[in-house]
This record gives C-alpha cells, sequence and structure tokens, in this order.
C-alpha cells in the first residue's frame, strides 16, 4: 500500500514532467540535427553530380542516362534513397541553392522535393518562405501550391504588380495590414460539397466547422477559432455572426459572414453593424478594430462597390469556389497584368 502511495506521488511530481521534458527536447534537437545533415549531405551530393557532368562534358541528352546508370550503382551498393528522380533532385537542388547555409532545417528533404518541381524561382522561393513561417506540412504545401495561392494573393487586390511579386518572393505573405490577410478566391473544395447542389447558409457554416482545421489552414496565418453564430444584441433584438475569429498577429476580431448567393448592399450594412458591436461592446483595450470579410458566390456587382466605400469599418468581398481554380487560367491573368505594368513603366 505505502509502496502504491509512493509510486502516485512521483507521477504527480514536477520531477517527472521535468524528465519529460529534457527528453522530449532531447529528441527534438537529434531530430532537427538529422535533417540538417541530410539535407547537406544532399546538396554535397547534387554538387558532386553537377562537377562529374562538367568534367565530363556530358550533354543534356545523355544525362539522364548518365543519373540511370549512377543510380543503379549506388542502390547496389548503398541501398535505397538513390532512385533516378532523387538524383535528379539532388543535382536540381544544388543548382537552385547556391549557397548551402541558405538552406532551412525547418523544411525536410520531401518539402524542398515539392518546392524544387516550380518552375518560376520567385513562386519557389514564396512557397518555401510561407512553408517556414506556417509550419506547412508537406501535405499542405503541396495542397497550397495545387490550389495556387501565389497567383491567389497577387490577384486578391484587384491587380497584381511588379512589386508584389518580389514582396511574396523575399518575405512570404506578410500581414502588417487587414487587407493582407484576404483571399480572392477561397478554395473549399476540402468540404466535399457539390458544385451543381444548392445548399443553405447554414449547410456551408456547419461544414467549415466539420473541417475547422483545413478552414484555418485556407484562412492564413494567425486565425484563431472563436465560434459559430456569436450573438450581437442591440435594444432587445438578436443577432448572430455567422463565424468568429482572432487574428494574433493583427490583434483583431474577423467576423465571417457565409453568402451562398451573389453579394448584395444590405449584408454589407449588416455586416457594418456587428463591427460597430464588436469596437465598442467586445474588444479590449488593446485589441485594433474588428475586421469583416463577406464570402459569397459572386462579387461582382457595380452596385457593392459603392456599399464597400465610405466605411469607417475594414470591410472585404471575397468569393470563394467548390474546386480548385484553373492553375492556367489564374497565371495568366498575373501575367497579363505583369505585362502590362512592363509597358506602362
Amino acid at each position: 500500500m505505502e509502496e502504491h502511495k509512493l509510486v502516485a506521488a512521483i507521477e504527480l511530481s514536477p520531477v517527472v514532467q521535468e524528465i519529460k521534458t529534457i527528453l522530449d527536447n532531447a529528441r527534438q534537437n537529434v531530430a532537427v540535427n538529422v535533417n540538417n545533415e541530410l539535407l547537406s549531405s544532399y546538396w554535397k551530393m547534387g554538387e558532386i553530380i553537377v562537377r562529374y557532368e562538367q568534367d565530363n562534358n556530358i550533354r543534356a541528352a545523355y544525362g539522364e542516362q548518365t543519373l540511370k546508370q549512377m543510380s543503379k550503382v549506388l542502390t547496389q551498393e548503398l541501398g535505397k534513397g538513390f532512385s533516378r528522380s532523387n538524383l535528379q533532385n539532388m543535382r536540381q537542388f544544388y543548382l537552385n541553392y547556391e549557397k548551402c547555409q541558405t538552406l532551412s532545417g525547418k523544411l525536410s528533404w520531401s518539402h524542398y522535393c515539392e518546392l524544387l518541381s516550380i518552375s518560376d524561382k520567385d513562386k519557389r522561393s514564396f512557397y518555401e518562405k510561407e512553408a517556414i513561417n506556417a509550419g506547412w506540412s508537406v501535405r499542405e504545401l503541396k495542397r497550397q501550391i495545387a490550389s495556387s495561392l501565389f497567383e491567389r494573393l497577387l490577384l486578391s487586390n484587384g491587380e497584381a504588380n511588379k512589386e508584389r511579386v518580389l514582396d511574396l518572393a523575399l518575405k512570404g505573405n506578410e500581414i502588417t495590414n487587414p487587407s493582407d490577410i484576404i483571399r480572392d478566391p477561397y478554395v473549399f473544395e476540402f468540404l466535399g460539397l457539390p458544385e451543381d447542389t444548392s445548399f443553405l447558409e447554414s449547410d456551408l457554416e456547419h461544414a467549415l466547422v466539420q473541417q475547422i482545421e483545413k478552414f484555418l489552414l485556407e484562412l492564413g496565418r494567425g486565425f484563431m477559432f472563436v465560434g459559430t453564430q456569436q450573438r450581437v444584441t442591440f435594444a432587445n433584438h438578436h443577432y448572430y455572426v455567422d463565424m468568429v475569429f482572432y487574428n494574433k498577429i493583427l490583434r483583431s476580431y474577423v467576423l465571417i459572414e457565409l453568402k451562398t448567393t451573389k453579394l448584395m448592399p444590405e449584408a454589407v450594412g449588416q455586416l457594418n453593424m456587428y463591427l460597430n458591436y464588436y469596437a465598442n461592446e467586445v474588444n479590449d483595450a488593446d485589441d485594433n478594430l474588428p475586421i469583416g470579410i463577406i464570402l459569397c458566390t459572386d462579387k461582382g456587382n457595380f452596385d457593392v462597390q459603392y456599399a464597400l466605400g465610405g466605411l469607417s469599418n475594414q470591410i472585404f468581398a471575397s468569393k470563394y469556389v467548390l474546386y480548385m481554380p484553373n492553375k492556367e487560367q489564374l497565371i495568366a491573368q498575373v501575367e497579363a497584368v505583369l505585362e502590362k505594368w512592363h509597358r506602362d513603366i
């Protein structure tokens, strides 16, 4: 009995937690060191492959055959991990990252293999920095590339420009103003809702809550979920905000209204009322003004431009789609805007 009490006391003791913390940190440090060594080794292997090709004047036409032969020999000698495609990635790894010191230990080799599939240097740099800043898994990185996040951010303000491309490449998506958190369109393909079937706003809200982790990923960095159908009361009349989040980077509440139709001016007025309530009744002293986002199926109405204009509150309207956007079409839009920018300078 006394022995049982002693064991229970040790289990509850801070000593156990302290030892557990030390061990967890040690394991994490080992994992980080292993990952850094792996990246460094693959970069050096890429250097060796490039140097061999240059020393032997191997033309591109024979390069693939050379890698295939090299893969066969290395696999026989060293085991798995030396497929032709992996050797090709090592080669590209070295060619695209001039200094081994610029590699981030926060990303794995699998992350870099995904990044190497992007030929555009600026776009690749953007996804690399966002993956580091947001802590994306490889799966999350793949989804953001597939959903054309780079192009969507470029076009979120209605028009892209060269400075925006360079900013995204050099810094990722920096969040300093409310407009920096807006994407257009938002992509909700993870909900699995059919495109050609009508559904209620409550259905959309329920589906987003069921997939809240993926919704937070689509919203971007710094978002924390507060709740749905948050009550707002004016003169004993109750209203309900569809979804409320808090962005810890901007230190602002973010109120989201869901519309399964095109944007109508009255939705702007309603959201503006909610924002005034949050600013006066909910905000703490160190909170910034709340931000409003209306998610709708279409925001192309001319009269809505007037509805959004002249408001003291920050209200944004964004379209959402239930399928992955046409990447080629988005890229073409960005290229057209950049081409126009070059003509005008």
